[in-house]
């Protein structure tokens, strides 16, 4: 009978830590690591500005290459929102030097925002980006939004063929940073501008007070206002 060896403890408490995916609320692993803009510390680097880190399965692969074009060209949108975007990929930095080439000749947007290099696959592990049951070296397609607290707000893992909706992103983005302000919640396919939900914790006398236009009692718990900041 064929016996095998058993891991050692370090072994399983690895194992179990790359299945184990981060929560909606935990706080964001900590790392340093090299990328196209140089060694970054990544808590340092975030300060206190919201942040959409996102992996790519590999180097030279399609649909990726017109994402990072298309968050290159976002650039703008995204520092209005005090946000940085930052990716991932576990091939080596040469690799992603010469990826950048390609990006700016295809989708005619030059790489502004850090690709980290991430080879040796510390920051996959840690967020839970290679999946147990796929490649061990390729991570998935994962989204993260992270807030200046350090604490994940959101994310989304994606299939290899199909694109992300970087608007999707944005409006999300734009929806935490407007519910973190005020007592409300943002209804199905909400846009910025568009009417708000009194959140059911505010009782109407308090509602009086922070809401003094007033608002549409569909329901009790159901009172849609204006958006506050507009």
């Amino acid at each position: 009978m064929e016996i095998r060896p058993q891991a050692s403890e370090g072994s399983r408490q690895r194992q179990q830590e790359k299945v184990m995916a981060l929560q909606l609320g935990d706080t964001a692993p900590d790392f340093t690591q090299e990328s196209t803009e140089g060694q970054i510390s990544f808590h340092q680097w975030a300060g206190d500005n919201w942040v959409i880190l996102f992996s790519h399965p590999a180097d030279f692969t399609p649909v990726c290459t017109t994402e990072l074009g298309e968050v290159s060209r976002l650039k703008p949108e995204f520092e209005r929102r005090n946000t940085k975007a930052i990716g991932l990929s576990v091939d080596p930095l040469d690799d992603h030097r010469r990826w950048v080439g390609d990006i700016e000749e295809t989708q005619g947007c030059g790489l502004n925002f850090p690709l980290l290099a991430d080879a040796d696959r510390s920051v996959s592990e840690a967020y839970g980006m290679i999946h147990p049951n796929a490649s061990g070296t390729n991570t998935v397609r994962s989204v993260f939004i992270i807030d200046p607290a350090k604490k994940v707000r959101l994310t989304i893992t994606y299939p290899p063929s199909t694109g992300r909706n970087f608007a999707e992103i944005l409006r999300v983005l734009d929806s935490l940073q407007l519910t973190d302000g005020y007592k409300v919640a943002t209804p199905v396919n909400w846009q910025d501008g568009d009417d708000v939900i009194i959140v059911p914790s505010i009782d109407n006398e308090k509602a009086k007070e922070l809401f003094p236009n007033g608002w549409d009692e569909k329901k009790p718990y159901l009172r849609v206002t204006k958006q506050p900041n507009k």
